[in-house]
């Protein structure tokens, strides 16, 4: 099977992506797949070097908008070619935060309350001091913490806002809630190990502490079993209702016992370090065996929902 691995885009995860591709060439089976690299630099790219690879499946490396946000899976779909991951439906819902987040509550499950703001014309310092200091402010598409910043009292309100406006059309401001950092990967509808997270050199879990060798502590953590059971609970209630297919991964933040989901990603990263192939390990997978079973899921359910359509 010729593998293509998309990769880099046009968001501002791309050096995330690029990295999250790399991977997933080097532990690809070469026994099993011809593996070529698509890197793309605009939107263009994506159509003119999938056809000109001739590649059986995409292995999406993408992140951010124009990658997880359902318009790569709609080019790859148009052009009949199966991709790993969510479809369109579900990889639009979850690029949205404040669309996912009304969803979730529409299910049952916690999340943090807010604000959105569609632009500088909704600033309204009353409003935030209504929710309490301390807020986060970030962008309500794209991820790695990119443009997510905590904001103690109103003298760091504007710059934040203004920062995060700067990559993005809408902004949520969020009170900062200060619990357990969790993520719950999900593969093929059943939860994996839950990692608890934490950052060594800030109070919450921030680009440095995702991607620099050891930015943060994570690992497999044992909660009490009821806790254990709400959590995943609510996971998976988020990646149903949210209509995620193959694989995900839900951030949460446990506090007061009660998880409160903060997003949930459809394209998570899978780089060394990445929190996902940490959690696929401790289920007993190597990184080689956790991209079979993406593309073995992916190829199952694209064919499924391919066929539903005819």
């Amino acid at each position: 099977m010729k593998i293509g691995v998309v990769m880099g885009g046009i968001s501002s995860e791309r050096e995330v992506s690029l990295w999250t591709g790399q991977e997933m060439i080097k532990y690809l089976d070469r026994g099993r797949y011809e593996v070529v690299p698509i890197v793309i630099e605009e939107r263009t790219d994506l159509i003119t070097q999938v056809q000109q690879a001739g590649i059986d499946f995409a292995l999406l490396a993408l992140h951010g908008q124009f990658g997880e946000d359902g318009t790569v899976q709609g080019v790859l779909e148009t052009l009949g070619i199966p991709y790993s991951g969510s479809g369109v439906l579900a990889s639009s819902l979850c690029m949205n935060k404040q669309l996912s987040k009304v969803l979730l509550k529409a299910a049952g499950v916690h999340t943090p309350a807010g604000l959105c703001w569609q632009g500088m014309d909704d600033y309204d310092p009353q409003a935030v001091e209504q929710l309490g200091y301390p807020v986060i402010v970030k962008p309500n598409t794209g991820g790695s913490s990119i443009g997510v910043q905590p904001v103690q009292n109103e003298k760091e309100l504007l710059p934040a806002v203004q920062e995060a406006f700067d990559l993005g059309e809408e902004i949520l401001i969020e009170p900062y809630i200060k619990g357990t950092e969790l993520t719950c990967p999900i593969m093929d509808g059943e939860a994996l190990p839950i990692i608890g997270i934490r950052s060594a050199h800030s109070e919450w879990f921030d680009f440095k502490a995702k991607y620099e060798v050891g930015g943060a502590e994570e690992k497999v953590i044992q909660l009490p079993p009821l806790i254990e059971k709400r959590v995943n609970e609510a996971a998976l209630t988020s990646y149903r209702q949210l209509q995620c297919k193959v694989y995900a991964r839900v951030d949460v933040i446990l506090y007061q016992d009660i998880p409160y989901v903060l997003e949930v990603n459809t394209l998570p990263g899978m780089t060394a370090g990445s929190l996902f192939p940490k959690s696929a390990a401790a289920a007993g997978m190597t990184y080689s065996q956790l991209l079979d079973r993406v593309i073995a899921s992916s190829l199952h359910e694209r064919m499924q929902e391919w066929e539903a359509g005819k």
